[in-house]
């Protein structure tokens, strides 16, 4: 029993580093996670290794096929629509119940965050400052599940909105930088139909933009 629960832990250990190089980009999508590569990396057996791809494959982060391997997954374009338009209702629930929630030093939070992307020196930053800001808008929300599942979609995502980053034009940057703006100053007049109004439009534009792509799915 002991045995076992080392290998669970050693494996969320892994999994952790594997997640974020995963959304970091360094492994991407459709690419080959080997398990020798990963034991010999992290300095562990094969036991904690399975187990962290089993955590991530839950996560959506890897697909695993029964004697072949692991892949970090890639979504096609009908897991990609689907989850997209799954995002615009649940993330437009979770801010309808996170405004009141959210403290002033939060919102103040929020309010640096959207100076911080507008002046993003380069992609990485942008993804990382963005993904701050959206999961603080939905932080006042008290479900649990709600946050797990929200992020669980930005995870298994992330790739796209990569290339939706490196795709900017001045004035889709301009444009995004506002809407960031007037869902701050939703929050603050704590219009709740406005923020979820906003919400869903910022995401549903980011996935038609990206649906015309048909070269990255």
């Amino acid at each position: 029993m002991k045995s076992r629960g080392t290998a669970r832990a050693a494996g969320a250990r892994i999994a952790d580093q594997l997640r974020t190089m995963i959304i970091s980009g360094e492994l991407a999508p459709g690419e080959r996670i080997g398990q020798e590569m990963l034991a010999e990396k992290f300095g562990a057996s094969r036991i904690p290794v399975r187990e962290s791809l089993k955590l991530l494959e839950a996560e959506g982060l890897v697909s695993i096929v029964p004697n072949s391997g692991a892949w970090v997954s890639k979504l096609d374009a009908f897991e990609f629509d689907q989850i997209y338009k799954l995002r615009e209702q649940v993330e437009s629930l979770a801010i309808r119940e996170s405004i009141d929630g959210l403290s002033e030093d939060q919102v103040r939070r929020l309010d640096e965050l959207v100076e911080e992307i507008a002046q993003a020196p380069d992609i990485e930053t942008f993804l990382r400052v963005d993904r701050e800001f959206h999961l603080l808008t939905y932080a006042g929300g008290s479900f649990s599940l709600l946050h797990e599942l929200i992020e669980r979609f930005w995870n298994s995502t992330q790739h796209y909105r990569r290339v939706f980053a490196q795709g900017f034009s001045a004035e889709r940057q301009w444009a995004t930088d506002a809407e960031h703006r007037l869902i701050v100053d939703s929050i603050k007049r704590r219009d709740h139909d406005v923020a979820a109004s906003l919400v869903r439009g910022h995401i549903r534009r980011t996935r038609l933009d990206l649906a015309a792509r048909r070269d990255i799915f």
